[in-house]
């Protein structure tokens, strides 16, 4: 794969100077400038999508420029078609009009009568996300699925807050007998919290209902309801830190199939991973790996003891310490006019006839943050104005048929990575991106 890579970065040259653009940095005593005020999960600062899903309030330019997180929801999903999935690029924050947003290539499966949802993987990407709309501040949240298998292939159900605090099951694609649970709290990746779990018959041919019980004094993992394995929060403290290395803040739902095998990644993490990816496995299916995702349910729990409520709708950061005691919950709701908007400017919906902005500016994040903390840091990539990725197309797949069966075959474009470009270029493929990003990983390596 490197080699193509290097073979076709000379025709790409000049046109990835043109796409890469350089983005303002956040993160700890950096704060995103006014310009682009948001500070995305990779260390990016940005407008639109950026302010959404994932915004961190603490090296934002103020904790006001990410857009309020809107309250749980529970229900229980099925995840039997496209219906209720937007592409990230489309998402505004109106979270009561849609309920899970999508990165990457996100299919309905099977091809008649589908009854659940394929996360795919082909060369070239990043992977694929769905991501809950509304957040959860503790509850129980379930997901009936499989997960994909190879080395280097890392399928994930995660809950994940805006500061980092995180809960994971993961599995590694070269150990198709066990889930490893895991959790940290602020971005802090302490990998000795991870534990194996294990699962019976294999995580690949059968489905399985995988729990979080998430409650303020104690965290459970499941497996088709029994219980696997509980922290307690008393148990996490830090006493340099002062303070509980617990998740505690409002998360997101995310399920993933992320490459963490890539060439190009840590040896650390390929080595976790299992190895480096075979794009040309016997695992891959019409061109690309696969886990399916069949339905989630959510079970929210009270706020916890103390906590600071003024309405019911979203909520939001009234400090920088990140933890749980600054959080309140509010009735402030924000829907971004466009993808120019952030939580303090969301602006109008641009008039059909308003010119295209001359400015480039960051507005959709790249990479697939469903890996969370092991996930490598990618190029600064964004989609700009007037652009949209192509993921989350309601085409219906078969993963089981032949190449040259007839059925949809993922090409290798990649929609979870955005690019920056000057109004008028029209859209680079994914795939041509892809080879862009991965020389210059080797660069840096």
């Amino acid at each position: 794969m490197v080699r193509r890579a290097l073979s076709a970065i000379f025709a790409l040259a000049t046109l990835a100077t043109t796409i890469l653009a350089d983005s303002a940095k956040c993160g700890p005593g950096n704060l995103c400038p006014k310009e682009t005020p948001c500070c995305g999960q990779y260390g990016d600062c940005g407008v639109g999508a950026f302010c959404l899903g994932g915004c961190d309030p603490l090296f934002s330019a103020t904790l006001d420029s990410c857009v309020p997180n809107p309250t749980c929801k529970g229900g229980d999903y099925s995840l039997d078609s496209l219906d209720d999935v937007q592409d990230i690029s489309l998402y505004l924050g109106d979270a009561s009009k849609i309920n899970w947003q999508s990165q990457g290539k996100t299919v309905a499966y099977p091809p008649k009568d589908p009854n659940s949802l394929l996360l795919t993987m082909a060369e070239g990407t990043v992977g694929s996300l769905l991501a809950s709309t509304h957040y959860v501040w503790y509850g129980k949240i379930c997901a009936t699925m499989t997960t994909s298998q190879g080395k280097g292939v890392v399928t994930a159900f995660i809950m994940m807050s805006d500061v980092r605090d995180e809960i994971d099951f993961e599995w590694i694609g070269v150990d198709i007998n066990n889930a490893q649970s895991n959790y940290y709290s602020q971005g802090v990746t302490v990998y000795t919290n991870a534990n194996n779990l294990t699962v019976s018959p294999n995580t690949v041919e059968k489905l399985h209902e995988y729990c979080i019980d998430w409650k303020p004094d104690a965290l459970t993992w499941s497996v088709d309801g029994k219980d696997m394995r509980t922290v307690q929060k008393k148990e996490t403290w830090n006493s340099t830190s002062n303070r509980f290395d617990y998740p505690q803040t409002p998360s997101r739902i995310m399920l993933s199939l992320w490459p963490a095998g890539l060439a190009t990644n840590g040896k650390g993490t390929i080595d976790w991973a299992g190895g480096v990816i075979d794009w040309n496995s016997k695992y891959m299916q019409n061109g690309y790996y696969f886990a399916r995702v069949q339905s989630i349910t959510v079970d929210c729990y009270d706020p916890p003891s103390g906590a600071k409520i003024n309405g019911k709708k979203s909520y939001k950061y009234t400090g920088t310490a990140g933890t749980n005691d600054t959080i309140q919950i509010t009735d402030d709701l924000v829907v971004l006019g466009s993808l120019m908007g952030t939580g303090e400017n969301p602006g109008e919906a641009p008039k059909s006839d308003a010119p295209e902005p001359t400015a480039t500016v960051a507005m959709v994040p790249g990479g697939n943050p469903g890996g969370g903390g092991r996930q490598e840091t990618p190029a600064s990539v964004a989609l700009s104005a007037g652009q949209t990725s192509a993921g989350g197309d309601t085409t219906q797949i078969n993963p089981t048929a032949g190449a040259n069966s007839g059925t949809f075959v993922q090409g290798t474009t990649n929609p979870s990575t955005g690019a920056s470009m000057q109004p008028g270029l029209g859209k680079i493929s994914g795939s041509a991106l892809a080879i862009v990003l991965a020389v210059l990983g080797l660069c840096v390596l």
